[in-house]
């Protein structure tokens, strides 16, 4: 599904990624875990080709094709979908409008979600004016629902959120993802940012990765290396890496 071979970012004068490398099949479902400042809003925002980034070298293969130079709007109709972590409050435009414009599903499964998600008294309000923090992530979550891409980020989808909330975001997610097909079945794959993990109660990862200075140091399942984390530290980790 996705692939980025020896990937260098920069902002401004500041090199963030340096020789960077992953492989994300088709179905998988990946977490990454870092501390703040090491690179991973700026890993999504480059797969996402937010022009901030600037890639001065490497290159990212999306489904076979070369993606490294191409615009935002362009991945997104490739298939490139994200939840961001705080995302924009929009005034005057309809939630339910939204979701008509980007919708790749049928209205009435729109619809259902937004039950699913206790969230279908919000579709007649500006999008996301006045909303909570989960109430942003249940927003964020039906706009992708909605739009229904091959490839979907997800960058700290358990900041802010009560814990009933996180574990109906997870169950959802999951759902989004494609878990539940079989393996010979066309799946979705994912990336999941979380400082915590607190969200992988919930959710069916195949694999994590800590990225620490701009590098990713250590790769394996998502549940041993949160326990890690959590005995070592995020230098423990790196400390070990090197050694």
């Amino acid at each position: 599904m996705l692939e980025i071979h020896d990937l260098s970012v920069k902002i401004g004068d500041k090199t963030i990624l340096k020789d960077l490398n992953l492989k994300i099949n088709e179905g998988e479902v990946h977490v990454l875990f870092g501390p703040n400042g090491t690179g991973k809003s700026t890993l999504i925002g480059t797969i996402l080709g937010n022009p901030k980034y600037e890639v001065v070298g490497g290159e990212m293969i999306f489904k076979g094709e070369d993606i490294t130079n191409l615009p935002m709007h362009e991945r997104a109709k490739r298939g490139i979908g994200i939840l961001f972590q705080t995302p924009p409050a929009i005034q005057g435009v309809k939630l339910l409008d939204l979701l008509k414009i980007i919708a790749k599903r049928d209205e009435k499964e729109i619809l259902k979600m937004a039950k699913r998600l206790k969230f279908e008294n919000f579709l007649d309000r500006d999008v996301n004016v006045g909303f909570s923090g989960g109430e942003r992530k249940k927003s964020e979550i039906l706009q992708l629902y909605a739009q229904n891409p091959d490839f979907i980020m997800f960058d700290e989808p358990d900041s802010g959120v009560d814990v009933e909330n996180v574990e109906l975001i997870g169950r959802i997610i999951n759902e989004m993802l494609d878990k539940n097909k079989e393996p010979d079945e066309r799946r979705k794959s994912g990336l999941i940012v979380t400082h915590l993990g607190y969200i992988l109660n919930f959710i069916d990862a195949d694999k994590a990765h800590v990225l620490y200075n701009g590098k990713i140091i250590l790769s394996g399942k998502p549940k041993e290396i949160l326990n890690r984390i959590v005995e070592e530290g995020y230098e423990g980790v790196y400390n070990d890496s090197t050694r």
